[in-house]
């Protein structure tokens, strides 16, 4: 790791000590002076010590499990977002650690003030480490190297990490190679975007070799090798890709999981899901499910059960269309359970039926999954494993995002799968619930295959 590389890291980690030590304090004294004295079981000085350490530990898991710490990647209204989750749910857990040491319910408003000081000292950590990281440690300079027509997509993209990375020059990869490795020797860091295999090998061995760090969009097939086992069977080392991304023991686990966490969402959402129930019929009397036909593991087709949030026959043209924002389509009701994904919780019923999973690719329409397999032949890959509720082209994606980009998304999740990456994914999808771009509806000008084909057979006529 070059000196450079080393003090980021060591600011940040230096950073994300003072604020997970400040946030801790702030309820040390709550603790101390308000809780302790009302718990039937006074303690010692290791017991707070011991109060303190599971705080500590909690907070940091959210912390970092949410990114709140990554001071260097993130804008400061995604670092404010994620602290604040982070320290609420922290709290949450704390709150019930008291009630549990106190056998009652105690008075929750001196932890809600201490969360209050909390998030003053979040904002105050925030402006003030990132302006000063910001200030030592200025963006990257980097090349750019590309081939095709993404190029420009991928330049607005970095832009909104400009306080990150600075594309300063860019060469496409046609060039004469020497041209091209003058050029890297500029710079701090380079970024290959879309380079045919053979290309982007020689580059990638040379920034490897003069230590630039190197940034590289992956193909399908990179993915797909990235999760796979290294293997030592002769004197070379091997690469073993399964045929099946589950074993057998992971699928009891994962179906096991699956059916305690939907009956016990089940359980906690059904006062919610009745009430949106009544609101969608007394809207418009119509009906209260949408039932759509996808698909699911190996391609068998089910029936996804949904809070209809749309106007009734919204597709009577018999189009296969995504929402697109601000479609007129959708109801005021339906507004209101998409924003807050409320519209997805009948689908804990396909979990419960074995349909889908609480994690993994999120079902398609049959037509839609063959015309982007026209496209995209790779595209069936998603269905190696079984549907989800939430995935991970839904965490680290857009609900715009390109459906190549969802696809390599996807099939990471599908090659890295653990029971502990869904478990972990699960915790994320709390962040992702409540940031709305997640329920956005595609951009004008995105469309599916099938809306293409439709609009191309029309321009024809």
């Amino acid at each position: 790791m070059d000196k450079d590389s080393r003090n980021r890291r060591l600011f940040t980690l230096f950073a994300a000590c003072v604020i997970t030590l400040s946030e801790m304090f702030v309820m040390w004294i709550v603790w101390k002076e308000y809780y302790h004295p009302k718990i039937r079981i006074q303690f010692v000085t290791k017991g707070h010590w011991f109060i303190l350490a599971i705080y500590i530990v909690v907070l940091f898991f959210f912390m970092r499990m949410y990114g709140a710490f990554k001071i260097d990647a993130h804008r400061r209204i995604e670092l404010l977002f994620s602290a604040g989750i982070a320290t609420v749910c922290t709290n949450v857990i704390f709150y019930v650690e008291i009630c549990l040491l106190a056998y009652y319910f105690p008075n929750p408003f001196p932890a809600i003030q201490g969360m209050f000081l909390q998030g003053i000292l979040i904002c105050i950590w925030i402006l003030g480490s990132t302006a000063l990281f910001r200030m030592l440690f200025p963006p990257l300079k980097v090349l750019l190297i590309y081939e095709g027509g993404g190029a420009q997509d991928f330049r607005q993209k970095v832009e909104t990490r400009r306080h990150q990375f600075q594309i300063v020059d860019s060469i496409p990869a046609s060039e004469r190679i020497e041209k091209i490795f003058s050029s890297i020797d500029k710079y701090q860091a380079v970024m290959m975007w879309d380079i045919p295999t053979p290309v982007r090998n020689k580059i990638f061995k040379y920034c490897y070799d003069k230590s630039v760090t190197t940034y590289v969009m992956p193909k399908i097939s990179d993915i797909i090798l990235n999760g796979s086992e290294a293997i030592h069977v002769f004197d070379t080392p091997l690469l073993l890709t399964k045929s099946s991304p589950l074993e057998f023991e992971q699928e009891i686990s994962k179906r096991g999981i699956d059916i305690i966490l939907s009956f016990l969402l089940i359980i906690l959402t059904s006062p919610m899901m009745a009430l949106t129930a009544l609101s969608i019929k007394l809207y418009d009397g119509g009906a209260i499910l949408y039932k759509q036909t996808r698909c699911t593991l190996e391609g068998k087709k089910f029936q996804i059960y949904k809070f209809r949030s749309m106007i009734a026959n919204a597709e009577e043209d018999g189009i296969a269309r995504l929402a697109a924002k601000g479609d007129s389509r959708i109801t005021p009701i339906g507004k209101i359970i998409r924003k807050v994904r409320i519209d997805e919780l009948p689908q804990l019923f396909n979990i419960i039926k074995g349909e889908m999973s609480f994690v993994g690719p999120r079902p398609e329409r049959p037509e839609i999954i063959e015309k982007y397999t026209e496209e995209m032949p790779e595209f069936s890959y998603r269905v190696k494993v079984k549907a989800g509720l939430t995935g991970y082209a839904q965490i680290f994606g857009k609900y715009n995002t390109k459906p190549y980009d969802k696809l390599k998304l996807d099939l990471y999740y599908i090659e890295h799968y653990s029971v502990w990456l869904d478990l972990k994914l699960i915790i994320l999808t709390l962040k992702i619930l409540l940031t709305l771009e997640s329920t956005e509806g595609v951009a004008q000008g995105l469309i599916t295959p099938t809306q293409k084909e439709n609009r191309d057979e029309k321009s024809k006529s």
